[in-house]
């Protein structure tokens, strides 16, 4: 199995992380994306990929911090997309659920970042909430870029729209909450080699663990669980499957 999205640099897991990837190595996880969000940040996660083989980097500015980041912070994230142990651009995008930070500096952020990805040749990592629209149109501004847009929890037409566009789709340990039926469904419709499975830890522990206030790599297993009854298929193909989708996305060589 690979996480192909967690915060490993986030203190609740970075203050145990020996713990955390022995946790993930002893449920079978092989590789862990580790996702970087501010510039401290993603200086921290690109540390991590370095002392530790199962783990990957990826840097960005998330759309939380648009508004608060300066043009020396951006730049100084847009030029680690060309390092070679960053492996993905990103987490990158627009989140218009939560506005943290103004639409506009959103979209400014998310433009900057996509420019400097392409000219690295790296794919992109995607944060989006309510804001599909203008995702969609600034990436088809950007020109051919690959990526995933990460913890989808959006309805069947904009799932469809994505998978269009050509991009990937990551899910989450929300799939195996009750009430997210509507998402198991998209999850049964994406195709084979589109589909990633990812915790978003330390967020969203998955059923039968959600009151687990800090989810970690380890708990995958649940939401693959899920996604394989979901798919009709069995636990074993389908981690063949993501497994070579995280390969072809990300160039990940594993060992």
């Amino acid at each position: 199995m690979i996480d192909t999205h967690c915060h490993l640099s986030y203190g609740p897991l970075f203050d145990q992380i020996d713990a955390v990837l022995q946790r993930a190595q002893a449920v079978g996880v092989r590789h862990i994306i580790s996702i970087g969000t501010r510039l401290d940040d993603c200086l921290r996660t690109l540390d991590l990929s370095r002392r530790f083989a199962q783990v990957s980097a990826a840097v960005g500015i998330h759309p939380h911090y648009a508004a608060e980041v300066s043009d020396d912070e951006l730049e100084r994230v847009a030029a680690m997309f060309s390092d070679p142990d960053v492996i993905a651009a990103g987490e990158m995008g627009l989140d218009y659920h939560y506005d943290f930070s103004p639409r506009q500096p959103q979209r400014k952020a998310f433009q900057r970042q996509l420019a400097a990805a392409t000219a690295s040749g790296k794919p992109v990592i995607l944060h989006c909430r309510e804001a599909v629209d203008d995702a969609l149109a600034i990436l088809k501004e950007a020109g051919h870029v690959q990526g995933v847009f990460h913890c989808f929890t959006g309805q069947m037409d904009e799932a469809i729209r994505i998978l269009d566009a050509g991009y990937y789709l990551g899910f989450t340990g929300i799939i195996t909450f009750k009430n997210t039926g509507y998402l198991r469904e998209i999850v049964k419709m994406v195709p084979a080699d589109r589909l990633l499975i990812e915790t978003d830890a330390p967020y969203l522990s998955p059923e039968p663990h959600r009151r687990q206030k800090t989810n970690e790599p380890s708990l995958i297993e649940y939401t693959f669980r899920k996604a394989a009854e979901v798919r009709g298929v069995s636990l074993g193909e389908l981690v063949e499957q993501t497994t070579a989708n995280a390969q072809r996305l990300f160039s990940l060589k594993l060992g």
